[in-house]
């Protein structure tokens, strides 16, 4: 059973990981039916872009700042490290993708130290607890184990892995009605929601699950990205998430095991829409709104 999910894994996602080659599509849109701030008044959005981030506001994440752009918000690209100085100038942290240098340039190998220091781990857990808002995401491997030991300060456990769909479907859904997608004023209005692989995450006890992983999904943790063997190790999904929320101290915490679904890209030679620029992730644009509207706690 695991051979067959394997050879799966590998006639498909080898394809999709010729999609490395991944550019913003400038000419995404998205009608907003009520503006949530007037032009350039709302919370100053830092986009990290200090930590070797594969996504950021300038590039793969174009789309999700000009989308929180056209709601109001004041978006930005964060080159400093964390300190609790230079996050003051931060009302909502985004982090997407970092990687510790050693995994930069393709390296995609293990080991993945962090990302961050434990003084901007300490910062940041600061931070937030005196008000701050961090939405945090980490993708698949090595992208979870760069941000492992952030997400741990808050009591979230990334698995450094793929999160990989057994039934072989070209995207991944998660529905309502299946009870994979959940109630919670970020899908309030929100049937469906579409995700592009990722990783996988345990949740503290206080957080607040969104979108959950069930049997259907197996996780698979390479050495190498991309490369999976027979004596790959893997765990079934039943337990894990891919997308929860947090209150903690003061502030907020949204945490993410996939980007893809916050972007709008064209993936590969034949430039394939991905992200909130699918045909099938129509509501991913109004989750990325729900998420920041929920984040600033207005």
């Amino acid at each position: 059973m695991f051979k067959q999910h394997l050879t799966y894994t590998l006639l498909v996602l080898f394809p999709l990981f010729a999609f490395a080659q991944q550019v913003p599509d400038s000419s995404f849109t998205f009608p907003i039916a009520k503006v949530r701030y007037p032009e350039g008044t709302g919370p100053i959005v830092c986009v990290d872009a200090a930590h070797q981030n594969f996504h950021t506001a300038d590039n793969r994440f174009y789309a999700f700042a000009e989308l929180l752009r056209s709601d109001g918000y004041q978006v930005k690209g964060f080159t400093e490290n964390f300190t609790i100085q230079s996050l003051a100038q931060c009302q909502i942290l985004v982090i997407s993708n970092p990687l510790n240098s050693q995994n930069a340039n393709g390296n995609w190998k293990l080991p993945t130290p962090s990302a961050f220091t434990p003084a901007e781990i300490q910062a940041v857990k600061t931070w937030v607890a005196n008000g701050g808002k961090l939405f945090l995401i980490a993708d698949h491997m090595p992208f979870a184990g760069a941000a492992a030991d952030l997400g741990k300060a808050f009591g979230f456990e990334f698995l450094n892995s793929f999160a990989m769909d057994n039934r072989q479907r070209a995207v991944e859904r998660f529905y309502k009605s299946n009870k994979m997608l959940l109630e919670h004023p970020i899908t309030a209005g929100i049937d469906t929601i579409v995700t592009f692989t990722g990783s996988a995450f345990k949740i503290p006890a206080t957080a607040k699950p969104i979108l959950r992983l069930n049997h259907t999904y197996t996780v698979l943790m390479p050495e190498i990205a991309w490369q999976f063997e027979e004596s790959t190790a893997f765990v079934p999904g039943t337990g894990l998430y891919q997308l929860a929320a947090l209150e903690y101290g003061k502030g907020r915490i949204f945490v993410s095991g996939e980007a893809a679904m916050f972007s709008a890209q064209l993936a590969g030679p034949d430039r394939v829409p991905t992200g909130m620029n699918a045909a099938t992730a129509k509501e991913n644009p109004e989750l990325l709104l729900n998420v920041l509207h929920w984040l600033d706690g207005k």
